[in-house]
């Protein structure tokens, strides 16, 4: 089954770090995918960028509205994702838990519904 883990964290901490606490993070983020890939549980991954950059998008009464910008008002924004294999819900929450994101974040485990 696969499940998503939706890394949410306080979108200016990457800034805030130094130059030596970010080159920490990479190296951390790139042990993950590995461990990811040499499980045989990576699918895909990627960060995202700034909720300044989001868009929201809803019909109503047969009009097109668009939000630009965050739609929440929360220190914690969405920042990036992994999209993974596991064969339960504990073991994608396991993974979770070796997720750097969760050590300065959130990470949500979401399982996928296959279309």
């Amino acid at each position: 089954m696969q499940y998503m883990l939706l890394i949410h964290s306080e979108e200016n901490g990457w800034a805030k770090l130094t130059k030596a606490e970010q080159e920490q993070g990479l190296v951390a983020y790139t042990a993950f995918g590995q461990a990811l890939k040499a499980a045989g549980a990576y699918v895909s991954a990627d960060r995202l960028q700034g909720s300044s950059a989001t868009s929201t998008v809803q019909i109503r009464d047969g009009k097109t509205k668009v939000l630009n910008g965050p739609y929440a008002e929360s220190k914690e924004q969405l920042g990036g994702y992994y999209m993974i294999e596991a064969k339960d819900h504990d073991a994608a929450i396991a993974w979770a838990a070796k997720c750097p994101g969760a050590h300065h974040g959130i990470v949500e485990v979401r399982p996928t519904w296959a279309m």
